[in-house]
């Protein structure tokens, strides 16, 4: 080894061990709604660890520096309500229209995952071993009071929704398990409510509520004032398949319901977007507490795209950027009360989301596929999972190569 290379690599082991964190984020806007910080700073991370925020970190301090002036930095996005069940074999959300997560998570700037009801009791440890334990984006669940969930067996069989089961296959993993979930129910009656709350309650979680279609007596107004509790959740809001919006106007039931606490999740879909909807109610100041995507092959493909696109969509309508972020960032944690979530305190673990704010003439598409015109669109930067970088669209983060520190034949691929 020469005397040159010899003190080069002396030079870069001093700086290394010099180095008090492992990534800065320089330059960039913050925006961290549970501590209503939003101002121009840089981000240490040392550990897997947030390490310090302050406006001037010398980038000496660092190992390896990500250049985001004129870009957002967030906590890590949690997309509330997504389907991730894949592999089954099943043609249903639970198999083939799920998606693997960290496929499309983090190249959108999604760090956590709450899958929403694609397994049941019955086959969430099924779940667990085949995606959630092999995910390296964090994935929770909502329960679905179906012991087969989102199969293709179906969630309309009352014989198969034991709230007794579903408690146990809770308390068994309590820390994956942070609520319950209904959906796409058709018979007439109460029962995949009432049986989901006697779990939920028990639990002391959220329900989600996809209310399939009205029949008999399910009704919109029942179901908001005398079936949910504060804190439960109705996902789908702007959907419009029940009501919720009656002769131009938000339903009452739904603005009576926010006041005594009940959660509005915006659920996208693939069927569950309306812009006739989203709009009226928008003008009536009626948005979303959090914004998700309800993720499925059908849903990724169509209008709904992403949870950028989603978030677009809702900065679009007139809601100021960081409520935007809050509502998928810290809202969502504070809803599943997961409260370690959703924010960038020091201390905490360093899942962040770096995003672009570009400006122009874009396409937004609802669940009908018809067309509102947009001039921002929020686009996916850079992911950090756990102190590391696993998405970075431009290289912030990386060296130019012509002094990229190539090591042969370490760091070269093999020839073909």
């Amino acid at each position: 080894m020469s005397r040159t290379i010899t003190i080069l690599l002396l030079g870069a082991l001093t700086l290394a061990a010099q180095a008090r964190y492992d990534l800065v984020l320089k330059g960039g806007h913050v925006i961290d709604p549970k501590n209503g910080i939003t101002q121009i700073m840089d981000v240490a991370i040392a550990g897997g660890k947030i390490a310090r925020l302050a406006p001037d970190i010398p980038a000496a301090e660092a190992k390896q520096v990500a250049r985001v002036a004129g870009l957002y930095v967030t906590p890590g996005l949690i997309d509330l309500h997504a389907h991730v069940y894949a592999g089954t074999g099943e043609r249903a959300i639970a198999g083939d229209q799920s998606v693997y997560p960290d496929g499309f998570s983090f190249r959108t700037g999604v760090t956590t995952m709450v899958d929403a009801g694609s397994a049941g009791w019955r086959n969430f440890p099924d779940f667990k071993e085949r995606v959630i334990d092999r995910a390296r984006t964090r994935i929770l669940a909502l329960l679905n009071i179906s012991g087969v969930g989102m199969a293709a067996k179906g969630e309309n069989d009352p014989k198969d929704m034991d709230p007794a089961e579903a408690v146990k296959m809770a308390r068994a993993h309590a820390d994956l398990i942070v609520g319950m979930k209904i959906a796409h129910y058709g018979r007439a009656d109460w029962l995949d409510v009432d049986r989901a709350l006697e779990a939920a309650r028990e639990l002391d979680v959220p329900l989600m509520v996809d209310f399939g279609k009205l029949s008999g007596p399910r009704n919109l107004p029942t179901l908001l004032t005398e079936k949910l509790r504060a804190g439960d959740i109705y996902t789908h809001c702007y959907a419009g398949w029940r009501d919720e919006l009656v002769e131009g106007k938000v339903n009452p039931a739904m603005i009576a319901a926010r006041k005594r606490g009940v959660i509005f999740d915006l659920g996208h879909g693939g069927a569950s977007f309306f812009w006739f909807v989203a709009v009226p109610a928008s003008e009536q100041k009626f948005f979303p507490d959090s914004i998700s995507t309800d993720l499925h092959t059908g849903s990724m493909n169509a209008g709904m795209k992403d949870l950028p696109n989603v978030m677009s969509k809702v900065l679009n309508l007139g809601v100021p950027l960081g409520d935007v972020i809050r509502m998928s960032t810290w809202s969502p944690a504070r809803i599943i009360k997961r409260p370690a979530l959703g924010h960038l305190d020091v201390g905490a673990e360093a899942d962040i989301t770096v995003l672009a704010l570009e400006r122009g003439k874009f396409g937004f598409l609802d669940s009908a596929g018809a067309l509102r015109v947009g001039d921002r669109k929020l686009v996916a930067e850079m992911t950090i999972r756990k102190g590391a970088i696993v998405w970075d669209l431009n290289g912030r983060a990386s060296v130019d190569w012509k002094v990229f520190p190539y090591r042969k034949p370490h760091r070269l691929p093999k020839s073909p």
